[in-house]
């Protein structure tokens, strides 16, 4: 008598599954995950460049600092550049997550056996990708206008 477990219903897919295991399309689902990893691997080296230039250049102008108000000038310089390089860089992991999250809902829609019927889902997911990545780009220009305007207002 077949009982119906939890384990048995895993091995029983996956031994049905074997058959229909297609090499090339597993290769070119690993493909695209290495390139996607490549792409995370190559932003946060070029972001971890710019920050450590950031705090060299931080330092060096700390250098030459010879009285108290220099000092205070220099930390806010530091401060700004530090906050337009922090909101660069959200900005570009958001672009490269959501670029990668559309381009997993296309190859989904592509490697699914009705893709029609995904595609108001699909449509509706990069939609509200979309529109996380406009909420996070209004958010730093809202920062940066409200920093620009303390900036005014303290001087």
């Amino acid at each position: 008598m077949f009982k119906n477990t939890p384990f048995e219903a895993a091995a029983k897919a996956m031994q049905d599954s074997a058959a229909k295991l297609n090499p090339a399309a597993a290769q070119e689902a690993v493909k695209a995950m290495q390139e996607n990893l490549k792409a995370w691997g190559d932003m946060a080296q070029s972001q971890a460049k710019a920050a450590q230039a950031a705090v060299v250049e931080s330092v060096e102008s700390m250098k030459s600092v010879k009285a108290p108000q220099e000092a205070i000038e220099s930390m806010k310089s530091s401060a700004e550049m530090t906050m337009a390089m922090a909101a660069k860089h959200l900005k570009e992991a958001t672009a490269l997550g959501v670029a990668q999250f559309q381009a997993s809902i296309d190859a989904l829609e592509k490697s699914h056996p009705a893709p029609e019927a995904l595609a108001n889902v699909g449509k509706t997911l990069k939609a509200a990708a979309a529109s996380m990545e406009t909420a996070v780009d209004a958010a730093l220009k809202n920062s940066a206008a409200a920093l620009a305007a303390v900036k005014k207002s303290s001087k």
